[in-house]
């Protein structure tokens, strides 16, 4: 499955499933975002599990950025999302989201949940302008540093009321 985003070539991304051959770029990438990076046994041990998926986004055949999620049976979890440092700001992160919006519908997966550390002020204010809301908060929730982190949530039926099925009110004209 794939997807290629926006209409401007500039911009054009193309998201599709991981394979093993993107992982000495995923762990490149992953490494240069984070202070405290997943390992690739991590990814592996992921991966290897049937609900998880991997995706990444490729920009003139280079991959720029991925994204690990599982399908639990009513929603979707993000349990990580990366883009490369100098294509970040260039919409990559919202394309992959925007690509995981999609798969929600109102009969089935019905939210988006994921966890952010309290300190990644960036990821929380990019996630707040999509449209998720902090639900709660995790206390001591990541082992390397005992941080906290904000438990956030996207559920279609709050955002993207267009999706919502209006309810009409059908009154009976006496005459």
């Amino acid at each position: 499955m794939s997807l290629i985003c926006n209409d401007d070539e500039d911009f054009r991304v193309y998201v599709r499933w991981m394979v093993r051959r993107d992982f000495a770029e995923v762990m490149t990438i992953e490494n240069s975002c984070f202070e405290f990076p997943w390992r690739e046994e991590d990814f592996q041990s992921c991966l290897k599990q049937r609900n998880c998926i991997g995706m990444v986004a490729e920009k003139n055949n280079r991959v720029v950025g991925f994204m690990i999620y599982e399908t639990p049976k009513n929603r979707i979890h993000l349990l990580n999302i990366a883009i490369l440092p100098e294509f970040q700001r260039q919409g990559i992160a919202s394309q992959m989201i925007q690509k995981l919006i999609s798969k929600l519908t109102n009969q089935g997966r019905t939210k988006i949940t994921m966890e952010i550390r309290e300190s990644n002020l960036p990821a929380l204010l990019f996630f707040r302008s999509r449209g998720f809301k902090a639900t709660g908060v995790l206390h001591c929730f990541y082992e390397d540093t005992n941080d906290d982190a904000y438990l956030m949530q996207y559920h279609i039926n709050n955002s993207q009321q267009q999706y919502t099925p209006i309810n009409r009110i059908t009154t009976k004209i006496a005459g």
